[in-house]
């Protein structure tokens, strides 16, 4: 594959398009309904009148790309790592497609439980990021919240640093390949939810539905899939304190051949920039694969 573009939403799909006219081999990766613009109104994007459907602009686009050429892949990514052809990305069902570049295009929100104790002792155990913070939890007890992919991903991760795992999920959505990776790693899954997370001046527990009380050090919060911050640290891209990552005029990060645009570039939050930055960052990542040099310096 020429290029992977991680995310299904208007940057991800707008970037495919491009990408897929530039007659390069494109996958995009992700799921629809985890599009900020997924279920939600659009009454301000050029040529769309009166209030429109974000979903419907979502699947009318994404049959767009594919009319180009543009295949989709409608799973999670949990990682990427480099390869001997450029990068290689792991997906939540087991599989690894490789490429020679990436557009990393899922969006930079973290979701919030909204849970007492969640606020307060953020910065002081209270995690959304396991892969960015696992090293400060070496022998300690920690508890991972979330029933998607990537709570999974990370129960898995935090069985190589923490003494003890707790994977609290009130209904597991994950695959049963990352579920059974979890569990082999020494996770331990519990069934409940959480209710609220206990601490002054660092957490101490967390109490759950079922009554129980867990002493813990540490609570990841995971929902969802990872955003294009988390996996821009896979590839040696920091993003900046915000979450955001930084790029060119040309949609480019600081590593070779690796593109971002949307959310996760900054504001504005809105899909008219969104959908630009897409074009972008397709027409250019399209042009680093075939060995343009306006592609990448």
């Amino acid at each position: 594959m020429d290029l992977i573009i991680i995310g299904a939403g208007p940057a991800g799909i707008q970037a495919g398009i491009h990408a897929a006219r530039a007659k390069v081999s494109v996958v995009i990766i992700g799921k629809l309904n985890d599009s900020a613009m997924h279920g939600a109104h659009v009454e301000n994007y050029f040529g769309i009148p009166g209030k429109t459907d974000g979903s419907d602009i979502l699947r009318t686009g994404l049959e767009q790309a594919r009319s180009f050429g543009a295949e989709y892949l409608e799973e999670n990514v949990i990682g990427i790592e480099r390869s001997a052809s450029g990068f290689a990305v792991r997906t939540e069902n087991g599989s690894s497609v490789t490429s020679k570049a990436m557009i990393l295009a899922s969006g930079v929100s973290r979701k919030k439980l909204n849970v007492p104790g969640e606020k307060e002792l953020f910065g002081k155990g209270v995690s959304y990021c396991a892969a960015c913070d696992c090293n400060f939890y070496k022998g300690k007890r920690v508890a991972v919240i979330g029933d998607g992919s990537e709570a999974a991903a990370s129960a898995e991760l935090m069985t190589s640093y923490a003494s003890a795992v707790y994977w609290v999920s009130k209904g597991t959505e994950a695959s049963e390949h990352m579920i059974s990776k979890a569990k082999s790693a020494g996770a331990e899954m519990i069934k409940a939810k959480l209710e609220r997370i206990i601490g002054k001046e660092k957490v101490t527990s967390v109490k759950l539905s079922d009554g129980s009380e867990i002493s813990v050090d540490g609570v990841f919060i995971e929902l969802g899939a990872r955003s294009s911050s988390d996996l821009a640290m896979d590839v040696d891209v920091i993003p900046n304190t915000d979450g955001t990552i930084k790029v060119d005029d040309r949609c480019r990060t600081s590593a070779a051949g690796v593109y971002a645009c949307g959310d996760v570039t900054g504001k504005p939050w809105q899909i008219a920039k969104a959908a630009g930055q897409g074009a972008v960052a397709g027409m250019n990542a399209a042009a680093y694969v075939k060995g343009d040099p306006s592609g990448d310096e």
